[in-house]
């Protein structure tokens, strides 16, 4: 399983983004996807899922300005970012796996990951 995530940049603040990412050697529609990201020195914190079911769930702080979503045909997992802020720098990684319920927004959940993409948010 590979998954190749894309569509990072620099961005002013209040500004949108939406990254990608394209997965190949899954059975896409039977796992959970996600969205992490990721600063120096910090932990990696889940920003995004999506069940296999497709029902998305977010982190407080992004709640009502990110978006994720997949398209099953093309085997990808986007994350529409809006309203961006200079906290929201991060490198952002893409996951995949079948957590259970307990293991639904932690790291140990997803068992694929992909290489990151860096966004940066500019004041």
């Amino acid at each position: 399983v590979q998954l190749q995530a894309s569509g990072g940049g620099l961005v002013q603040a209040g500004g949108s983004l939406r990254i990608s990412c394209v997965v190949s050697g899954s059975d896409f529609s039977q796992n959970n996807w996600a969205w992490y990201r990721q600063t120096p020195g910090t932990r990696r914190d889940m920003v995004a899922l999506i069940t296999s079911r497709g029902v998305a769930h977010y982190a407080d702080s992004v709640k009502g300005r990110f978006t994720i979503s997949r398209d099953v045909a093309k085997n990808t997992v986007y994350l529409q970012m809006n309203s961006l802020k200079p906290e929201d720098t991060a490198v952002y990684y893409c996951a995949g796996g079948r957590p259970s319920t307990s293991t639904i927004r932690t790291v140990g959940g997803y068992t694929t990951w992909g290489q990151g993409t860096l966004v940066t948010v500019s004041s």
